[in-house]
């Protein structure tokens, strides 16, 4: 569908093809979209783990009918095409098919300018990237012996997470029958969670210093009342930011949160809209803007998104563990080394397998994220390897009903 100005001259999209693999037992979803210039492709980044199959339906069924013969080169175009092609727009499946289509016109861009991507965004602001690091444990202790190892190897910025009673801490390992006289013995206590957090940091900063920065994730799982009280008991242990410590279903009242906290508050992983997410930037509601890129449409939207952060004052901490492909995380990392308003970059180290199955997949060493120097995201996919590790069925949605109270009230997984 050529808009009417175009008079059939530029390279056009013959095809749009998906590709789900999941080597770490994460699903990623992968678009290809293919040209009429021989040998040129671009690959983007799609990936919803847990509705995966719903974003590729959209891809083949809706999205790629509406590609086939348009120009490449207008990805802006392209990009409010599809947002406002199904009427009801937005979404994180909508828009993650988006991001996949973005991600790859862009890829294609930066291989025809002979670029990387980062390059037609002005180029670089630093060198590599600044990343932390999650450190977690069943305790404690196990938390700040894996959080000294990373600080050992280069890492200036940890996230710690350590488990409690019960199978629902987040990002640790728990103990189960925590609770054995409640109705769910496995279950995530709220009052033990905001008695223990504060020790963790104490502990931390006995035992780790004050040069190294420290960082934690509440996952969404306080209200702002306690989200405040929380905030306060860790002033003295200097969090480089807390993060998530609403549920989106409050986003409203982020702004009173971060006004009432001591510490940096991050947010927006959970944001499925360029607008919602720039709601929280222009409210007051965030120090640090966390979106998952392809839940909000792509790198067209972040850039601005990136813009509005620097002439806001607020920064920006992209959200990129497993659940993010090697393409995902190229172009996080592509807007951290262009724009003025990067804060810190998470960082997901991942197995060989994953290289092998994308090569170019950014290497992280020290502290640091090195993207690759070649033209478009300097990324391949092998997709013989890549089917060699099919999707994964039921796995996320099974573990977000495990997350309860011990009353057995079920909790933000």
């Amino acid at each position: 569908m050529r808009p009417p100005w175009d008079q059939g001259n530029d390279i056009a999209v013959t095809g749009v093809r998906v590709v789900i693999t999941a080597p770490e037992g994460v699903n990623l979803v992968v678009v290809r979209i293919d040209t009429s210039s021989p040998g040129l492709y671009g690959l983007g980044c799609a990936t919803f783990t847990q509705r995966f199959a719903a974003v590729v339906s959209a891809l083949e069924s809706h999205v790629a009918p509406l590609l086939v013969g348009h120009p490449i080169s207008d990805i802006s175009e392209i990009s409010r095409l599809l947002h406002f092609s199904s009427y009801w727009r937005a979404g994180p499946v909508l828009n993650s098919a988006l991001s996949g289509v973005d991600m790859a016109l862009w890829d294609i861009a930066g291989k025809r300018a002979g670029m990387p991507v980062y390059s037609l965004l002005g180029g670089r602001l630093r060198g590599d990237v600044p990343v932390y690091l999650h450190a977690s444990g069943a305790t404690i202790p196990e938390t700040l012996d894996h959080a000294e190892s990373l600080i050992e190897d280069g890492f200036t910025h940890v996230r710690l997470q350590t488990g409690q009673p019960g199978l629902g801490a987040y990002g640790a390992p728990g103990r189960p029958g925590g609770y054995p006289l409640a109705p769910y013995p496995d279950g995530w206590s709220v009052q033990h969670y905001l008695a223990q957090t504060p020790r963790l940091f104490a502990a931390a900063r006995d035992r780790l210093g004050d040069d190294v920065e420290l960082l934690h994730d509440v996952h969404s799982r306080l209200t702002p009342k306690q989200a405040v009280v929380l905030a306060r008991s860790l002033e003295p242990y200097r969090l480089f930011f807390l993060e998530d410590p609403i549920a989106p279903e409050h986003y409203d009242r982020l702004p009173e949160v971060r006004a009432a906290s001591p510490v940096p508050i991050a947010c927006g992983e959970l944001t499925t809209s360029v607008a919602e997410a720039a709601r929280l930037v222009s409210t007051g509601g965030v120090d640090l803007l966390r979106c998952h890129i392809s839940a909000i449409g792509g790198l067209t939207p972040a850039r601005k998104l990136a813009d509005l952060c620097e002439l806001s004052g607020v920064q920006t901490a992209w959200h990129a563990p497993a659940d993010v492909s090697p393409i995902g995380a190229a172009a996080n990392l592509a807007l951290d080394l262009a724009s003025p308003a990067f804060g810190i970059q998470e960082g997901h180290i991942y197995p060989d397998v994953v290289h092998e199955i994308f090569p170019g997949t950014p290497v992280i060493e020290a502290g640091y994220a090195r993207p690759s120097t070649a033209p478009g995201w300097g990324i391949e996919l092998n997709e013989k390897l890549a089917a060699a590790h099919p999707p994964v069925v039921g796995a996320h949605e099974r573990w977000a009903a495990t997350v309860r109270r011990p009353d057995g009230a079920l909790e933000a997984p």
